[in-house]
């Protein structure tokens, strides 16, 4: 390496020689003008030229792995006995995946008024799919009916109208017309079921249909369950009411939907074998180019570790072979992949195949945007009457609209309002209880409960540990500023990813120093700028790095719907904050590679709800001595047990447009929350600064004795009492940071 340096260095002196340049010490004056600094690591970078793609690359790229072992076990497939092993296989996953259902309750089923019209008539239905728990519903009725005559069950798509919709009533009075019986009926959060109903503006607290889906469904996957339950529940309920009438014949069940409501019908045709005919239209579920090209959809949606249990939407239509199915898309699908839907009526086609029955699978398609053209209209007519051996026109007829008056089900409009119904929300808080209970019990026994919490936490959380090799970094510029220096660098995170990084360094570091890594919800910057508490920190001597990890700051996610990332997470059994706290470790392992680092002390600080990972990261790396944490919710049991939150909203006012899970962690109350992670950090130090509700409001008296009595009771146990402190507020970071050190 000398020869190479003199090799390369002797010509060069030479040439300055030679031009007169001679070396000397005289001090160079600057001229150039004055640069702004940009702390941005990946400017002007070409590999990573997209950082707001990365976290959903990410977890693409790990979902292919679950499509990839999938994708074997279905290429093995070759005879029917194999197809319907695999058929077995499924509904046993579908059914751990998704419930336990609740068990069947009396109906109490009511006709609260009837509708003569010409040709048919409605009949308006109140039914508890659980007890206390009603669904609103018509049932439209053909005239001169002899015998027995097949039903449908519409479960209807995102229209906040519900079936009352014009497209949703064309469809309905034409099957009617028809021949067929059509049981509408309100979903969650649509029509007069609104699941967060305010009188005072006559609508919903949250948001429309979708949002209040998202809503409730965030509650659910803390629990460990998918609110898919609740809309499968209601529909399985549904049929069992057309069975109970003297009209139906129970050998020729039908289900239908649009979009959210395809998703609802694919997922009832599966789960209950009485359904006959499936007709999901522009369904939104996990299949692989849903997911890598407009994204996760909605939470009902989504099932709790779908994906990583290989379930995905061609099981859906495969575990129903040979049972007629028809599926209908539009090309310009502004939320659906029409690719999707291609492969998945590919491979369901080898099965059906196998079975004998190809005829019975058909996918229609039709050039526009998300809707159910005349088009789409006439193959679901088609395929309705066909299979159920229905003669006539199938074309579409023009029919007399009903009013919303005249649809009206329930006495008020709303059934929070008339019957004091229970919502999605109070069935799972129920099941929620029981798993904080366990919690509880679990918690008497601390040294056991310690020793559990954190492998459960791991697999929970989807952390993956870092291998713990030195990972060199890639420096992308310094600047100097008054007394220590900005070194800008990235390091690689667990997949296909960097980290970006703001190191600040004091001047003149001849011995180790303590060393903070400081994580700010809004990114590295928010506080790196001079005279910031970054910059306090450094000239009190400590080595300080400030990093944006996957999906916050520079690498916060723009690529896809707010609610993707988390989801996605759901849907592989990876939550956010679990891949950001093996990030933080891998920043740790970083930091121990300095020279001017003493590893044996070093701290973190984090700001907002990345608080959450970096808790996660505290309590599975012991090498972070210390941790402060501000502005930290103080436990997801809040999130659950009471019905309004605010944790991944927008922050505006009026109704919302989007909710995120990104702080989230799917199934977290099956194992553990953040107090128990507290707990498991005794008796390394722990500063709790502005603990915030389920409002992002200061808890309150009550609340914080109740959620930290658990984490107090074990430092108290390990002497370290006094390792434990809770504050209200800060003016600086410093004593906080100089007494965690101390």
């Amino acid at each position: 390496m000398r020869r190479l340096f003199l090799l390369w260095a002797i010509p060069c002196i030479l040439l300055t020689c030679a031009s007169g340049e001679i070396p000397n010490d005289k001090p160079v004056t600057n001229n150039a003008p004055k640069e702004k600094e940009n702390l941005d690591v990946f400017h002007r970078w070409i590999r990573w030229n997209n950082p707001g793609s990365l976290l959903m690359n990410h977890l693409i790229s790990e979902a292919d792995n679950y499509y990839k072992l999938r994708d074997e076990q279905i290429s093995n497939l070759q005879t029917r006995q194999d197809w319907e092993r695999r058929q077995a296989e499924v509904k046993k996953k579908l059914n751990d995946i998704v419930g336990p259902f609740p068990e069947k309750t009396p109906l109490n089923a009511k006709i609260t008024g009837t509708l003569k019209k010409e040709g048919y008539r409605v009949e308006k239905i109140i039914y508890e799919a659980m007890p206390g728990y009603y669904v609103t519903g018509c049932l439209f009725i053909p005239d001169n009916i002899k015998g027995k005559a097949p039903a449908i069950l519409n479960v209807i798509g995102h229209s906040q109208a519900a079936f009352r919709a014009e497209l949703y009533q064309t469809i309905i009075l034409n099957l009617a017309k028809k021949g067929m019986i059509v049981f509408a009926i309100d979903p969650p959060g649509q029509g007069e079921r609104i699941q967060y109903f305010d009188p005072k503006i006559n609508s919903s607290s949250i948001g429309y249909s979708v949002i209040e889906h998202c809503y409730f469904g965030n509650q659910c996957f803390l629990s460990g369950s998918s609110c898919a339950k609740y809309f499968i529940w209601e529909g399985i309920r549904a049929i069992d009411y057309l069975l109970s009438r003297k009209e139906v014949d129970a050998f020729r069940i039908g289900v239908t939907g649009l979009s959210g409501g395809g998703t609802i019908t694919s997922y009832i045709s599966a789960f209950d074998d009485r359904v006959g005919v499936s007709v999901p239209c522009s369904w939104a579920t996990a299949c692989k180019r849903q997911l890598e090209t407009k994204g996760a959809q909605d939470a009902e949606t989504e099932f709790y570790r779908g994906l990583a249990e290989g379930i995905t939407f061609e099981d859906l239509i495969e575990v129903r072979a040979p049972k007629p199915t028809l599926m209908t898309f539009t090309s310009r699908d502004q939320y659906l992949s029409l690719q999707g839907a291609r492969e998945a009526l590919w491979e369901a086609q080898k099965a059906y195949r196998v079975f004998g029955k190809e005829e019975n699978i058909e996918l229609v398609e039709d050039d526009y945007i998300h809707w159910l053209t005349p088009k789409l209209r006439l193959a679901i007519y088609r395929f309705f009457m066909h299979h159920f051996q229905l003669s006539g026109d199938p074309a579409e007829e023009d029919v007399k609209l009903l009013s919303n008056e005249e649809l009206q089900v329930s006495e008020t409009g709303q059934i929070s309002t008339s019957l004091n119904s229970k919502m999605i929300f109070d069935a799972n808080r129920d099941e929620t209880a029981k798993l904080l209970h366990n919690l509880e019990e679990s918690r008497k026994n601390i040294n056991h409960h310690l020793n559990t919490v954190l492998p459960k936490a791991k697999f929970i959380s989807g952390y993956k540990a870092p291998s713990g090799e030195v990972i060199e970094p890639f420096i992308n510029g310094r600047y100097q500023r008054d007394g220590y220096v900005v070194e800008k660098y990235a390091v690689r995170g667990e997949g296909y990813y960097a980290i970006p990084m703001l190191l600040f360094v004091p001047d003149n570091c001849t011995e180790k120093r303590p060393a903070v890594i400081y994580l700010h919800t809004k990114g590295k910057a928010v506080d790196a700028q001079p005279g910031g508490e970054i910059e306090k920190l450094v000239k009190k001597g400590y080595v300080v790095v400030a990093a944006d990890v996957l999906g916050i700051g520079e690498i916060k996610d723009n690529s896809a719907r707010g609610l993707a990332t988390g989801y996605t997470g759901v849907l592989i059994g990876r939550s956010i904050p679990g891949i950001q706290a093996g990030d933080i470790v891998n920043v740790v392992n970083y930091l121990k590679s300095r020279p001017e680092v003493d590893a044996d002390k070093i701290g973190a600080v984090g700001i907002g709800n990345i608080s959450v990972s970096l808790l996660h990261a505290v309590a599975f790396d012991p090498s972070i001595k210390n941790v402060t944490l501000i502005d930290m919710p103080i436990s997801y049991r809040l999130m659950v047990m009471n019905r309004f939150y605010k944790l991944g909203l927008p922050q505006h006012e009026g109704h919302l447009h989007e909710v995120d899970f990104t702080w989230g962690i799917a199934g977290v109350l099956t194992g553990y929350d953040l107090p128990d992670l507290l707990a498991c950090i005794a008796p390394r130090k722990v500063t709790l600064v502005g603990l915030k509700d389920q409002m992002l409001e200061p808890v309150g008296e009550e609340v914080l004795k109740t959620d930290t009595r658990f984490p107090s009771g074990v430092y108290s146990s390990k002497n370290a009492s006094g390792n434990f402190r809770i504050r209200d507020s800060y003016e600086s970071l410093v004593p906080i940071i100089d007494w965690s050190f101390e």
